[in-house]
């Protein structure tokens, strides 16, 4: 099935005036390709092409790592000259760097945290709040007998009923 494709292919190009030329090889063997525009026999104008021969010519083993990622920015049209090979080593070695200062920067950043969170934080404090969260006095102390105040705040004492008598009594 492989040679009557290639065959097929072949025979296409050299009918429909297809040339494609050889721009380039990745360090992975991948083989790219440029086919400028042409007007095909029907008077159609077919624009250019660029094509990816993958040195892995299964599809099921295609990762996306497999294309560096100038020679994809190429294939997309995003950039308009093919890179070299001495850009994509530039590029690679400038990606393990930034790599290794974020591990470097993300690691301080881990042993600072610890840090800080042991020296900020204070240990809990045990606290017992007598009575209940709706009472007006939850969390300060009991209510005195006696009304108190401070100027700004009024306290009313607490009224207890007397032992059954009345006060007219």
């Amino acid at each position: 099935m492989g040679w009557s494709q290639d065959l097929f292919r072949f025979l296409w190009r050299s009918l429909s005036k297809e040339v494609k030329e050889h721009v380039g090889t990745d360090q992975f063997g991948n083989k790219y390709y440029y086919i400028a525009g042409y007007k095909n026999w029907r008077g159609q104008t077919i624009r250019e092409k660029r094509i990816v021969e993958a040195a892995k010519k299964q599809e099921v083993d295609y990762e996306p790592g497999d294309i560096p990622t100038e020679w994809e920015a190429w294939i997309r049209r995003t950039r308009k000259t093919p890179p070299t090979m001495e850009e994509i080593l530039k590029n690679e070695k400038y990606r393990k760097e930034i790599k290794i200062k974020s591990e470097e920067f993300y690691g301080k950043e881990k042993l600072l945290s610890k840090e800080t969170n042991e020296e900020l934080l204070t240990p809990p404090v045990d606290t017992q709040i007598k009575g209940h969260a709706s009472a007006p006095y939850f969390g300060k102390e009991e209510p005195s007998v006696a009304p108190s105040s401070t100027g700004k705040t009024y306290q009313p004492g607490s009224w207890m009923p007397q032992d059954g008598k009345s006060p007219s009594q």
